[in-house]
Formats: C-alpha cells, sequence, structure tokens
C-alpha cells in the first residue's frame, strides 16, 4: 500500500517536470522571434533573454542553488510568456 511520502514524491516529480516544461518552451519561444522584435517591442534584448531563460533550464538539472534559483528560474520564465511573448507576437504577422 503506497504510503502518503511515495505521493508526496510523486506529486513532487509532476512538479518538477511540468515547471521544466514550461522553462523548455519559454527558451524555445524566445529563439523563434528575431533581435529587432526585441527591440520594437521596448524589452530586454533577444540575447539577454536568451541566457536568462536557457541558464534557468540548465540550472534545473544542477542541483547547486536548491529551491532559490529553480524559483527565481520559473519567475522569469512566467514573465517571458506572460510578458515578452505578447508583445513579440502582437508585432510579427502570422503566414
Amino acid at each position: 500500500m503506497p504510503g502518503v511520502f511515495e505521493f508526496e514524491s510523486t506529486v513532487g516529480l509532476v512538479v518538477y517536470f511540468a515547471l521544466l516544461a514550461v522553462k523548455i518552451y519559454a527558451f524555445g519561444s524566445a529563439l523563434m522571434y528575431s533581435s529587432q522584435a526585441y527591440e520594437a517591442a521596448g524589452k530586454l534584448t533577444k540575447t539577454a533573454w536568451c541566457v536568462i531563460l536557457g541558464l534557468g533550464v540548465a540550472l534545473t538539472f544542477i542541483p547547486v542553488g536548491g529551491l532559490t534559483l529553480s524559483l527565481v528560474a520559473t519567475i522569469a520564465a512566467f514573465v517571458y510568456l506572460a510578458d515578452v511573448r505578447p508583445a513579440l507576437a502582437g508585432l510579427t504577422r502570422r503566414r
């Protein structure tokens, strides 16, 4: 019979991979837009966002900073997805 700690471990693992997927999606999305789009939207440069999000993905696999760095990387990914990506998408045309 599974215990409470096994359930907690499973939930923690699901949350870990879900947040990892969000970070990878944000990083991939940041790579898709041109540098000019970032400038036109008035956001940080493409290089800055790619470094921030890329380090966030990389730090997920390195247990150096623990929860603090993981939380900062997750917040950065959500800021990109909630603020920067919609601004960039509004500047580009869909074909």
